[in-house]
């Protein structure tokens, strides 16, 4: 993958990553689930939707320069930007074991994108 692919792939993962966090604005904002006004008109999901239609679009972009097999791992980091994201946007708290994780993760990222 050239560097340009990397770093739109990686910008792919954080707009995914960042996608989560509205959802949980979202969810959070909804006080009656039953009021099909409270989700139609709940700016986190409208801007959650948009960014992930977006991204979609990035990706299909992505997928046209880089193998599958290689840029597809890279989803993985979300797993570990999402619980940090979480930690640094909603204040939630972040375990020894996600950030463990987020290590093999990462090991296993680089590993699968030196592949050829």
């Amino acid at each position: 993958m050239t560097s340009l692919t990397t770093a739109i792939t990686i910008l792919c993962v954080l707009g995914i990553s960042l996608g989560q966090i509205l959802f949980k604005k979202a969810a959070a904002s909804i006080a009656d689930a039953t009021q099909w006004q409270q989700w139609a008109f709940n700016s986190w999901l409208i801007t959650a939707l948009a960014l992930y239609g977006v991204t979609t679009l990035v990706w299909i972009w992505v997928l046209r320069h880089a193998p599958l097999h290689i840029a597809y791992p890279f989803m993985a980091l979300a797993f570990l930007i999402v619980p940090c994201l979480g930690r640094l946007l909603l204040d939630e708290p972040i375990h020894m074991q996600t950030l463990l994780g987020g290590a093999l993760i990462l090991a296993g990222v680089t590993l699968a994108s030196r592949a050829s």
